[in-house]
């Protein structure tokens, strides 16, 4: 019998899809197993190569399978879905899977520590409080521009809500006032408890020596720090900055055939939440830049004399990407470019 040599893994919650293939790509086995029996049938089988796509639990999966000897291997999904023949079902999928973990060119993910996984959860967790926190003071505000009382968009002028509630000066239903009070508590325990996370986030900021060295850049605070050491791969599994932008999405997408190249927008590809926080703190840097002024000679102040300021900041976004690429490969702090000439 032929000696499996590569197994795809379709996961799921309770039962699990295998597919195992030998070293020519022949089918050795197809198996479905539920949770209870996986680790026990990857056990009985030699050391060999088991992929996943890299979805909810891979990474769990990932570091138990590795504990038993096996190569991990952990594919993204949009990779995988043009190895599926015609129907779709979990077994065509665990096929799927072998055969693209077989191609020389694949990109793979590498397999998330526990620690990597609790900082991650850290930072999806003041995204969700921050954005529930958002959710009820426009809920708030739209309820009281029912009865004639306005304000601005922004947390910042929640206070004016606030005083409109608690002021009989304004006609309001006292069931308004009521529903209103509420709404504000709501707000003030979630900003007690954003508070809370955001404290663990400068404690975590303060213990790796990599957020400290991402944090010199200009425009990356403890937030974004977090969120780049959490989601990105290892720096060394990109070739060079570009590499590492084009992975956060901020490089032109391209439509380029017959030898000429056609370049339009940035791709959008890639980690979403790193691309927004690099292009949030671009965008605080061109705000510093065009209110306090910056040397004539710079990239910074000719990009800003020919260009809305919003491109400049997605390209200043993209040599942020590239910057902290070479810190991290280097093992070097930020060094100001202007200051070295």
């Amino acid at each position: 019998m032929t000696e499996v040599s590569t197994i795809g893994v379709d996961l799921a919650k309770t039962v699990f899809h295998l597919h195992g293939a030998g070293a020519d790509g022949s089918v050795v086995f197809r198996k479905k197993v539920n949770r209870a029996q996986f680790l026990k049938f990857l056990t009985l089988q030699p050391r060999c190569m088991v992929a996943m796509e890299a979805c909810a639990t891979a990474h769990y999966w990932g570091r138990l399978i590795s504990e038993l000897g096996h190569e991990v291997r952990l594919i993204a999904p949009i990779y995988v879905k043009p190895f599926v023949k015609r129907q779709k079902n979990d077994a065509a999928d665990a096929e799927a899977i072998v055969e693209a973990a077989s191609r020389p060119t694949m990109r793979f993910v590498a397999v998330k520590s526990e620690d990597h996984q609790a900082r991650a959860m850290l930072f999806r967790t003041r995204q969700m409080l921050v954005g529930q926190r958002t959710q009820v003071i426009n809920a708030l505000r739209g309820h009281l521009a029912e009865f004639g009382v306005i304000a601005p968009k922004g947390r910042v002028h929640l206070q004016r809500l606030a005083d409109a509630v608690a002021s009989y000066e304004i006609a309001l239903p006292q069931m308004v006032r009521d529903l209103g009070n509420q709404y504000l508590a709501q707000i003030a325990t979630l900003d007690t408890q954003i508070a809370k996370i955001e404290e663990k986030t400068r404690e975590a900021s303060k213990s790796s020596k990599i957020l400290r060295r991402l944090q010199t850049a200009p425009g990356v605070g403890p937030v974004t720090a977090l969120a780049i050491e959490a989601f990105a791969p290892t720096m060394t599994d990109f070739r060079c900055g570009r590499d590492f932008s084009a992975w956060v999405g901020l490089v032109p997408r391209q439509h380029s055939t017959g030898g000429k190249s056609r370049l339009g927008r940035t791709s959008k590809m890639g980690q979403r939440d790193i691309r927004k926080l690099l292009i949030i703190g671009a965008m605080a840097v061109v705000r510093a830049a065009l209110r306090h002024g910056t040397p004539a000679d710079t990239w910074l102040a000719k990009m800003l004399d020919r260009k809305p300021r919003m491109l400049v900041a997605i390209a200043l976004a993209n040599k942020m990407a590239r910057t902290i690429w070479a810190m991290l490969t280097k093992e070097e702090d930020y060094r100001n470019p202007t200051v070295a000439a």
